[in-house]
């Protein structure tokens, strides 16, 4: 089912549907697709996401301040039932969407679209809307004695419904199918209310509520453009004059606010531009676009400048970027101030502080990297753009012994860390310690739901010949859980059949 999932995903979701006015639409049951089972549900789906969706973006900085910016909103939720995980598709659509569990996907063409950090803050807002309210949950449970394979494979099918029917049709058949359009019946509703929980975690939140009727009459033009050729969430859910007429009606009750975008939105949306079309193409248009004085500030000019010459290669130009940032973050560039369409604050960022040691370990100076990232981490010890980019200096820099103590001692922090194990494992492998680099492997296998390969793992730490009695007993004895877990499993799925 996992496999289904995530090629139906691939075809782009779209953004899928509190509530005063409007109908019942029943009580959140529990009793079928219970909080827990959903949210099992989408991490077996994210799993599938991370090792083989090639759109997927793996990149820290961007998952850091997608995921800081969903955490902001949830703070502003008036009734948070339900963690909410971000993550970023490579993708230049219009689309976000919520998935089982309180996962939510936003493709890169919503952020770098996105004319304010309000506007995007509201499409978050919006999907935030539909985990709290569990609408895929509300929908399923309609569905009277279903079984849990029954339901996952409902769930499937009313993803794969809301992005194509007729790949629908090919998941859920007779019954099943009928089930999933009785569903679909009531993503109007859904939508609406989404849009009105979302609009109140806007406003709580301290962003712009009028982001999102904006944002929603632009998709509107889209599609008036667009036509027949429109991303599919504009097709299937099409952004009606009623729902914005809904949102501009509710706004004018609430308190105007202005809302300057924050500097990090900004580095993001540029490090994404500077990520599309040909490296070459992309820095001469970067090139233009810094003379021309374009950008949101000179900072985020010279980043994106930055970023663009890193693809080509150039570390020494992308070195002279870093070094104009930092002359404007040291002051010394007069008549700025204006330029800056966001507050400009402390000009220092994580995201600033990345691309400085990148660029250095560009240029074959681990040590300054090194340098970049110590003063760094004392400023933002929970980056884990920085946490990462200091694990691989550190081996960059062969300084195997202080980075093996360094992600140790991360993962006592964070101790079901994909990334981390991975540093680990290839630690303990410069350093020729087979027992300790095999159980590192073994435990982010084991993380990304890999049992099998897991147990493989553990079973050649045990025969690596290293590793004192106290290593190889904690091998054993976690090689024994893993068999439990695994014989688990089997019985469950015997179950379901």
């Amino acid at each position: 089912m996992r496999r289904t999932v995530v090629f139906l995903l691939c075809l782009g979701l779209p953004l899928q549907g509190f509530p005063e006015g409007l109908p019942d639409l029943g009580d959140i049951s529990q009793s079928a697709l219970s909080p827990q089972f959903e949210r099992k549900i989408g991490v077996e789906i994210m799993r599938d996401i991370r090792a083989h969706e090639t759109s997927y973006v793996d990149d820290a900085d961007v998952t850091e301040y997608m995921n800081n910016l969903g955490s902001r909103l949830v703070s502003g939720s008036p009734e948070a039932k339900q963690d909410v995980e971000l993550f970023v598709l490579r993708d230049p659509t219009l689309n976000a969407f919520a998935m089982p569990g309180g996962f939510i996907g936003v493709h890169t063409g919503t952020i770098t679209s996105a004319q304010s950090e309000s506007e995007l803050a509201s499409v978050i807002a919006h999907e935030i809307g539909h985990v709290e309210q569990r609408h895929i949950a509300r929908g399923v449970n309609q569905q009277q004695n279903a079984t849990l394979p029954l339901l996952a494979a409902m769930v499937a099918g009313l993803l794969a419904a809301r992005s194509n029917a007729q790949v629908a049709q090919a998941v859920i058949t007779g019954g099943q199918a009928v089930a999933i359009q009785t569903q679909l019946n009531y993503s109007r509703d859904y939508e609406r209310e989404a849009d009105r929980f979302g609009l109140q975690i806007l406003q709580n939140a301290g962003y712009d509520v009028r982001a999102m009727p904006e944002f929603f009459e632009r998709l509107q033009r889209y599609t008036r453009v667009y036509e027949n050729n429109a991303p599919t969430y504009l097709l299937t859910h099409p952004v009606t004059a009623e729902r914005i007429a809904d949102l501009q009606a509710r706004i004018q009750g609430m308190t105007y606010r202005q809302v300057p975008d924050s500097l990090e939105f900004n580095l993001v949306r540029a490090k994404l531009k500077a990520e599309e079309g040909q490296p070459k193409d992309t820095a001469a248009a970067f090139a233009k676009a810094l003379n021309d004085h374009t950008f949101a500030s000179p900072v985020v000019a010279h980043y994106a400048m930055a970023r663009a010459l890193i693809r080509v290669g150039d570390f020494k130009g992308a070195q002279l970027q870093v070094d104009a940032i930092r002359r404007l973050q040291a002051g010394r560039s007069e008549g700025t101030e204006a330029m800056f369409s966001f507050a400009p604050g402390d000009l220092r960022s994580p995201i600033i502080e990345h691309l400085a040691g990148e660029v250095r370990l560009g240029l074959g100076d681990p040590a300054g990297a090194l340098a970049i990232y110590a003063d760094a981490l004392v400023i933002y010890p929970y980056s884990k753009a920085l946490i990462y980019a200091n694990g691989e200096a550190l081996l960059a820099g062969r300084r195997v012994v202080d980075a093996e103590k360094f992600v140790n001692g991360e993962l006592q922090l964070y101790p079901r860390n994909e990334k981390l194990y991975d540093l680990q494992a290839r630690v303990f492998e410069v350093q020729g310690k087979k027992l300790a680099q095999h159980r590192a492997l073994g435990e982010l296998m084991a993380l990304r739901g890999n049992l099998v390969a897991a147990i493989d793992q553990y079973q050649l730490a045990q025969k690596s010949g290293d590793g004192d009695f106290f290593e190889q007993s904690g091998v054993d004895a976690r090689l024994r859980e893993l068999k439990r877990q695994e014989a688990d499993e089997k019985k469950d799925e015997k179950l379901k059949r």
